[in-house]
């Protein structure tokens, strides 16, 4: 590798979804084979802590027995696994055991010696488990830290003083075990945009750079030199996108990416690793975003000759290039000019009459969806190794050839008073429905049994059934509008506001959020 000490990749196991053991013995030799030589396992509360049953209950957490397998598997490939775990923030999964003091939301408590208590049972498990003697801290977002119960008990404290005091202690338990630690830098900014500093980090602490938004290699270069005024060792975790539903975005991570990697060169940054998130349920499959972590550790290595590396590809999975980076297309409503914008989520799970995404939605959109559908389904055929991942994208856009229009179609109809298109929208559209949800449903539950544990899938199965039910109530509705035993549709009657840009696709990840306005909670989870 170009003067490169770790190329990594970080997995999120956190979210919904927790890779099992047979998928990670999958997985870990494709990316060994692309020249990967480290893996984070990004664990929230999903392994298991000596003396904190509560800690991961339920959740499909990793015991110690396979945490000590994947360390073993994967070091007679060459790989050397770090765990990346929270010892501040994001550990809202925990808190609803009521076992563990929280100042706010997600947020440990610090200076609480059960907060110590629990960090210590963190470092002694994992330090059991694992040969690495690195372990990622975590410690982001934490941006609400000392204004919830600490305040109550403490008084106003600065959050600068409140994270150099706790990472001391966090640093200090590590020592213990030998550990040398690293966190997300983002904390120990006053502002991300104007990249100044809190100040230099103790000893020992590796700040992780983590950016995934921009494609100016500039941008990059100026962050990573100012992060050296942190510390003289910086890594950077970028992202090969795949948190934004069922479809990856390889081409995206592409295009943030490669600008990425080329500062990285030019300053001399040389621990890399790309981080593949799982938001709101983790449903898209590691399997699919394979092309951009093969081009991307090509060009970590130095190359960026794109039909090298294409050509390479084709020798190393058994499928053209650009035929497997075509999964990305259910996202692509029209043609693919770099813009984020997640259709195939929000437009399966958004209303068919609260659908206040019609605003982005054009009449004639959705044929693209058939054509997809076809493309995917034929590379499903072609590969038995990933077949199933193209099979489960084609079922998706099955269903999309339909929706997608669906309920733009239905207010249109309802607005004009035309009562024999909505009679042919509700025994035809809406009737088609039912059959090709189930049939994705099965392709999905496939898709997951063979990557992750079962746990997180009752999630998926929460969804699709909420959208299965519903499809068939406003298919009754309709009917009996039309039929005349009710007088009006009262969702329909209210005018449609402006929500987006007219008739462009937008970027939206909350599969609850998209599905209904109407939350039961002042929490919009999802």
């Amino acid at each position: 590798m170009k003067n490169t000490k770790t190329l990594g990749v970080m997995i999120d196991m956190s979210r919904n979804a927790v890779m099992s053991i047979d998928g990670l013995k999958r997985f870990l030799p494709l990316l060994r084979k692309m020249g990967y030589n480290t893996v984070m396992l990004y664990t929230e509360d999903t392994y298991e802590v000596d003396d904190e049953p509560y800690f991961g209950y339920m959740r499909g957490r990793y015991t110690k027995k396979q945490m000590k397998e994947i360390d073993c598997y994967a070091e007679s490939l060459g790989i050397s696994i770090i765990p990346c775990i929270q010892t501040l923030a994001h550990l809202n999964g925990v808190f609803r055991w009521g076992k563990y003091p929280k100042d706010w939301d997600d947020i440990l408590m610090i200076d609480d010696d059960r907060t110590y208590q629990l960090i210590d049972n963190m470092f002694k498990t994992l330090s059991e488990c694992f040969k690495s003697r690195k372990i990622h801290v975590g410690m982001d977002e934490a941006y609400m830290v000392g204004r919830g119960n600490y305040l109550g008990k403490h008084g106003y404290t600065p959050s600068n003083e409140l994270m150099h005091k706790h990472i001391k202690r966090v640093r200090e338990l590590a020592g213990t075990y030998g550990y040398e630690i690293m966190l997300w830098s983002d904390m120990f900014y006053k502002s991300l945009e104007n990249g100044e500093y809190e100040g230099k980090l103790p000893d020992s602490v590796i700040p992780v750079y983590w950016d995934y938004y921009h494609d100016d290699e500039k941008h990059y270069e100026n962050f990573l030199n100012k992060h050296k005024l942190l510390s003289d060792e910086v890594w950077f975790a970028g992202g090969v996108w795949g948190w934004s539903g069922l479809i990856p975005f390889n081409k995206y991570s592409l295009y943030t990416m490669i600008p990425a990697i080329k500062a990285c060169h030019k300053t001399k940054t040389k621990n890399i690793i790309f981080t593949l998130w799982g938001d709101d349920g983790a449903e898209c499959s590691h399997f699919t975003q394979l092309p951009a972590l093969f081009y991307l550790a090509e060009n970590v290595k130095g190359n960026f000759d794109e039909q090298k590396i294409k050509t390479k590809f084709k020798r190393s999975f058994g499928i053209d290039f650009d035929e497997f980076i075509n999964i990305d297309c259910p996202n692509e409503i029209f043609p693919y000019d770099n813009n984020l914008a997640n259709p195939s989520k929000y437009m399966l799970y958004s209303d068919y009459f609260n659908d206040f995404f019609d605003n982005t939605v054009s009449l004639g959109d959705g044929k693209i969806y058939k054509k997809y559908s076809t493309e995917l389904l034929k590379t499903a055929k072609k590969s038995r190794k990933y077949g199933y991942v193209f099979n489960t994208a084609s079922k998706l856009c099955d269903i999309l050839s339909v929706k997608y229009e669906i309920s733009l179609k239905t207010r249109q109809a309802y607005e004009k008073g035309d009562k024999l298109e909505l009679k042919r929208l509700a025994l035809e559209d809406y009737s088609k429905l039912p059959k090709l949800i189930k049939t994705f449903a099965t392709a999905f539950k496939t898709q997951w049994f063979l990557d992750n544990k079962p746990h997180g899938f009752d999630i998926q199965e929460q969804r699709l059934g909420a959208l299965l039910y519903r499809t068939e109530s406003c298919k009754k509705r309709i009917l009996d509008y039309v039929n005349g035993k009710i007088d009006k549709i009262d969702e329909l009657e209210e005018k449609l506001l402006p929500f987006g840009e007219k008739g462009k696709p937008i970027y939206f990840n909350k599969a609850l959020t998209a599905s209904t306005v109407n939350i039961p909670s002042h929490n919009f989870v999802g």
